[in-house]
């Protein structure tokens, strides 16, 4: 069968989440988006960990239920640790195939910190060393890097990572064979990394919101199981695994390098010419994404490799909503006009990824309608984000947007 899914967030108990994020949200917003399976974000912490044993069903083949709405027992881990005279930050996805595996985590981590101080917990434990532990508790455990090229906290991260996975996880490596994107990259970006070929690229929400699920995510067609899962992402069959959504990667909040406080974004080249440091403050800029990429590809842009799991660039129903209509993307009116396109064509996946052009035409508004189908064209505008900043895409034009909001202001 064919199903969205997004594995990796964050429940209520991690730091700067919505109250929100709980069991009956999270499967209530899946109908909503058009997913089949979500992850359960935080199995680490124990008063979440009490949350999903009362509302989740065990379906008897690795995955859990609440309502229409399955369940795979995720977590997140930051590791903080020195290696080699240097300190690294690096955050892993984790997931497993029962409770009884995620209690033995559990139990092995609760001694090498405190697992109740967040939903992510934060421990001073060597990635190479979490790697052991999780497979020694069940070998068909997943370890999952998470948003690999992030800055400050990920493999791959300018500031805290490593430049071969080899050398984080050591004689463990083998046994990783999935490495999820993050906002700030897509495939594309990725496969310009050979050594990256063997793995696996998956795409997660990293939702801190119920609304926010499914922004990235992965689109299978296979048994809902999770050895079934596991399989398709341990073999990259592309026969089952048919795509992943994504972001526009300039969306992402560090796509190229800069500093916030000053106001300051640079692309790659730019960064060079004023030697990595910023030009009001003159101190280091934070290097974005794409820079770190350029610094590790051994291939040019462009270059897809072979069985590459294919991906499509989204942008999110409200967003494209606010641009037709002029307004902000969180207004009452942007709300009332998604939950309305919503009930009528069933979800919002529905609406960006399968609804005929016909179909849009005939069932959206004309702006709206023509949004979509710019997105799905590629046919956008992208302001990059870097350091912390959300990066803007624009389906319309400057004019376009103006006259929109001229629009709106008449009816009052």
């Amino acid at each position: 069968m064919e199903f969205i899914a997004d594995f990796h967030i964050h429940s209520k108990y991690s730091r700067a989440t919505s109250r929100d994020m709980d069991v009956p949200h999270l499967a209530h917003w899946a109908k909503i988006k058009g997913i089949t399976l979500m992850g359960t974000g935080d199995f680490t912490h124990h008063l979440w960990l009490e949350e999903l044993k009362k509302n989740l069903q065990d379906t008897g083949n690795g995955l859990f239920k609440h309502k229409d709405v399955h369940f795979i027992l995720t977590a997140e881990v930051s590791s903080i640790y020195s290696k080699n005279n240097r300190t690294y930050r690096i955050h892993n996805v984790l997931v497993a195939p029962s409770f009884k595996a995620v209690d033995a985590i559990n139990d092995a981590l609760g001694r090498r910190g405190n697992l109740a101080s967040d939903g992510r917990p934060v421990l001073g434990l060597d990635a190479s060393e979490l790697a052991r532990i999780v497979f020694d508790v069940d070998e068909n455990c997943m370890l999952i890097p998470g948003h690999i090229w992030t800055p400050w906290f990920s493999l791959f991260g300018s500031m805290s990572g490593f430049d071969r996975i080899e050398d984080c996880f050591e004689k463990h490596t083998g046994k990783i064979f999935a490495l999820e994107t993050g906002l700030s990259s897509d495939p594309a970006m990725n496969w310009r990394l050979s050594a990256l070929d063997r793995f696996t690229l998956i795409s997660n929400s990293d939702s801190h919101s119920p609304a926010k699920i499914g922004r990235e995510a992965n689109v299978f067609d296979c048994e809902l199981s999770y050895a079934a899962i596991r399989d398709v992402l341990k073999t990259r069959d592309t026969r089952r695994f048919l795509y992943t959504i994504e972001f526009f990667p300039e969306e992402g909040k560090y796509h190229y390098d800069g500093h916030r406080l000053c106001g300051v974004s640079l692309a790659p080249q730019e960064t060079k010419k004023y030697n990595g440091i910023c030009p009001q403050c003159k101190k280091p800029l934070t290097i974005g994404v794409m820079n770190r990429v350029e610094q590790l590809a051994d291939r040019p842009e462009g270059f897809t490799p072979a069985n590459a799991i294919p991906f499509k660039n989204l942008v999110p129903l409200p967003e494209i909503i606010a641009e037709a209509k002029g307004v902000k993307k969180d207004s009452v009116a942007v709300e009332k006009e998604y939950f309305s396109q919503v009930a009528k064509f069933g979800t919002e996946f529905d609406i960006l990824i399968r609804a005929s052009r016909e179909e849009l035409h005939k069932g959206l508004p004309a702006k709206i309608a023509e949004g979509v189908l710019r997105m799905r064209e590629g046919k956008v505008t992208a302001k990059a984000g870097y350091d912390g900043e959300y990066g803007v895409i624009s389906v319309f034009g400057k004019e376009e947007k103006d006259k929109a909001a001229e629009e709106q202001l008449s009816l009052f």
